[in-house]
Order: structure tokens, then sequence, then C-alpha cells
């Protein structure tokens, strides 16, 4: 027990290390960050998992049977593939919730990172809930499947995203305890005027965040878990991906409106993970192997759809 606790908290500490190397020497001054380097960040976060998914495979990392090894590191695999895949719903948001609120690209990076790192400690909070329940009713499994199901298919019939923040409940209860300023300051988010502290737009707008992250990780979560139940292989593989997202918004936020045919892939994904847990105790048992090829092609076969076959526009979408 005690060396399980280690490794949480080795990792942990790699992890606030790396960020605060992220926020404190390459973006220690707000600048715009530029596909190049956006890239270069997204290499380093999946070379990261890479190597981590390798420790795991070579029994450098966890306590992990050597029998057992190359299952972990197929499950950490998959559940890092599909939190990802499931994280660029949240992509699209934030480049509508940054339009609206008209907020330059200097003060982005610094937006996201305060808004990662708060989802970091919600999902942590998650999964340990999460494990905690299934350890204890482990039919909720089964209420994970059925809902990652209706999830899929929700996806699949929505219609296009539209941002009002102004009429969100929690950015609504957020402005009725604290006074917000009309227009930014800076890339601050509370600042001090007439002896009393108040809160800037960009303060409203990482509140839309959080929440935002929170409404998509009720999906996510039971999707890792659905394919596997280690709760050392959920956190890692689910913060790791939620640490390449932000990079991955910079080198992707003029592109998002291309990914036409992605929530086809993204609702397919959900459902085959809810079949998949609805499956787990029966002779059609789906191995974790088969559920990252299902995966991939599915996320592959969208995108590449979305670039070979555009839908035409109108005279007035033109």
């Amino acid at each position: 027990m005690n060396s399980q606790v280690g490794w949480y908290l080795g990792f942990t500490l790699f992890v606030l290390l790396m960020l605060a190397i992220d926020l404190g020497v390459f973006h220690r001054k707000a600048h715009s960050v530029s596909i190049r380097e956006s890239l270069a960040w997204v290499v380093v976060w999946v070379s990261l998992a890479m190597l981590f998914n390798l420790g795991i495979y070579m029994g450098w990392i966890g306590e992990i049977s050597p029998g057992d090894r190359s299952r972990k590191a197929v499950e950490f695999l998959t559940g890092y593939v599909v939190e990802y895949s499931l994280s660029m719903d949240n992509l699209f948001l934030f480049v509508l919730f940054f339009r609206y609120f008209s907020v330059p690209t200097e003060y982005q990076h610094r937006v996201l990172f305060w808004g990662i790192l708060g989802a970091l400690i919600m999902r942590g909070i998650m999964i340990a809930v999460g494990a905690a329940l299934i350890a204890r009713f482990f039919w909720i499994l089964y209420v994970f499947g059925v809902f990652l199901i209706y999830s899929g298919i929700r996806i699949v019939l929505k219609t296009e995203e539209k941002v009002d923040p102004d009429h969100n409940m929690a950015v609504r209860i957020f402005r009725k305890f604290f006074p917000v300023t009309k227009v930014l300051h800076g890339d601050r988010f509370w600042v001090r005027i007439d002896g009393r502290w108040v809160a800037t737009p960009l303060a409203v707008l990482l509140v839309c965040i959080e929440v935002t992250d929170l409404v998509f990780a009720v999906d996510s979560i039971p999707a890792i878990f659905a394919i596997t139940l280690d709760p050392f292989i959920v956190y890692t593989s689910n913060v790791f991906a939620i640490l390449g997202l932000r990079s991955l918004y910079f080198a992707l936020a003029g592109a998002f409106n291309a990914f036409v045919y992605l929530k086809y892939g993204l609702g397919f994904i959900l459902f085959f993970i809810g079949v998949k847990i609805l499956l787990g105790h029966t002779q059609y048992k789906i191995e974790p192997a088969d559920s990252l090829a299902v995966v991939g092609l599915a996320l592959a076969t969208s995108v590449i759809a979305s670039f070979l076959f555009p839908p035409r526009k109108s005279e007035n979408q033109a």
C-alpha cells in the first residue's frame, strides 16, 4: 500500500514539476503561442506519455506483475487515446469561449494553464470516487455502460454548439458573489479597484472552462473505467491526456471547423465503450488490444473523412 501511494505521489510531483517549468520558464512572459511552439509541446507531452507506457511494459513503473505488464501497457495506451480523443470536444468549446470574451492570443495560454490545473484536481477526485464506488458497487459499471451508449448517441445527434456564458448557472452564481470588471486587465484574473478586489473577465472565462471540463469528465471518466479498473492506470492516462490538451489547442485552434465528422467518431467511441462494458462478463468480452484498434480506427476515419469529403457550403455559409 505504501509503495502504491509512493507511485501516486511521485507521478504527481513529476507533473507539478513539468507544469512549473512550463509556466515559470517557457511561458514566463505572456506571448502568442505559435503553431510551431505548440506542436513542439505536443511532441513533448506525447513522448513523455509513451515513455511512461514503456515503463509500465518493462516493469519500471508501478507494482505490476510480469504477466500483467503487457495488458496494463495496452490499457494505458487505450485509455490515453480515448481520453485525448474525447477531449477534442473541450477544445471546440475553448475556441468559442475565447471568441466570446475576445481574449487576445497572448493571454490564452495562462487561462488554459490554470484551467487544466483545476481539471487535474477535479479529475483526480472523480477518479478516486469512481474507483471507490466500483469497488463497493460493481454493478455501477453497467450503469456507466448504458450512460456511455446514451452519450454516444447524444453527441451524434446534437446540433451546433452555442456559447452564452451570461446564461450559464455557474457564471451567474460567480457574478452574484464577486463583482466583475467590464474590460480585461492584461492577463490578470483579479485586480484591486477602489480598495477592493474585483474579478476580471478572464476569471469568468476560467469558471466556464472548469465547468465545461467537469461536464465532459462525466463522459470520459466512465469511459476510462470501461477500459481498466486499475486506478493508477486510469489516473495517469487521464493526466497525460489533459496535459497535452492545451498544446493541442494552440496547434489546431484555426482548424477546428475542418473536423466536421469528428463528432461521429467520438460518438461511436463512446457507444462502443458502453457496449464493451455490457459485454464485459459474457463470452463476447472485448479485449483491450481490440478496443485500442477500434478506437484508433474510428478516430482516424472521422478525421480523414473530414478532409477528403468536406460538406458543400451554401452561398450564405460561404
